[in-house]
């Protein structure tokens, strides 16, 4: 039944997806946003990550909006060693990241606040045990702007 449900939400997803590119409209579509102080800390991870032995698979700039979570699905390949990175609007309070496996069941949650030394950057490995898709959920609580928040997220592996 989940696995049925999962299936059907991801048909959708790219469904959607398929049909944000064609529209004439924004109400869809992510838009990617334009932030010096996120791109420069991606850049340095990915700078730091490339010294270890990642690679970047995957990565994203997008406009959020606050306390909304933004569902991103990746494929992951079992035993491979994964780092995802979220990057959030430095002006917000609060940042989550919770990540799914394919039966629905929660494999991660990570909790950062605007005081803490790294606070709107979530970093973690992650190996999966199977080879399925994953749902990576991040979300941003500013209280001061409710849209237009700008987003960061990396999906990287291990290739050394």
């Amino acid at each position: 039944m989940r696995k049925a449900f999962f299936h059907s939400i991801f048909a959708i997803s790219l469904c959607l997806i398929a049909f944000a590119g064609v529209a004439q409209n924004d109400v869809i579509r992510h838009d990617p946003c334009d932030n010096f102080l996120i791109k420069k800390q991606s850049d340095s991870l990915k700078a730091i990550f490339a010294q270890n032995g990642f690679t970047v698979v995957r990565e994203a700039s997008v406009t959020m909006e606050s306390e909304y979570e933004l569902p991103v699905i990746v494929p992951l390949n079992q035993g491979t060693w994964y780092q995802v990175v979220f990057i959030g609007d430095i002006n917000s309070n609060l940042y989550e990241v919770r990540m799914y496996d394919y039966d629905e069941k929660q494999v991660v949650y990570q909790k950062k606040r605007w005081g803490d030394v790294d606070g709107n950057i979530i970093s973690y490995s992650y190996i999966p045990k199977f080879s399925e898709y994953h749902m990576i959920k991040p979300v941003q609580v500013n209280n001061k702007q409710k849209k237009d928040l700008c987003g960061y997220i990396m999906l990287l592996k291990k290739t050394q």
